[in-house]
């Protein structure tokens, strides 16, 4: 418990920003989600349009400092490279 009307404060603000980070966690985790599913269907077309939509919702990860860059470049190549493996 906070003993400090600062620490109470602090505490309501690191709920806030754990509700949104877990929102934008979620989104970037249905995105890539997405673009697996794509891969699977075997459209390639569709691989690539759900890999470019994924794509600036990873950054925006990054840019937040949710996620770190070296996570989301992992993500974009893993995918990348499913899609280039496609035929």
């Amino acid at each position: 418990m906070a003993n400090t009307k600062s620490a109470e404060k602090a505490a309501r603000q690191a709920e806030k920003h754990r509700a949104r980070n877990v929102a934008l966690r979620t989104r970037m985790r249905s995105a890539v989600r997405n673009v697996s599913a794509a891969i699977t269907g075997g459209d390639k077309a569709a691989a690539q349009a759900t890999y470019q939509a994924a794509v600036p919702v990873i950054d925006t990860l990054v840019n937040k400092r949710i996620i770190h860059r070296n996570k989301a470049a992992r993500h974009k190549s893993h995918l990348a490279a499913r899609i280039r493996a496609m035929h």
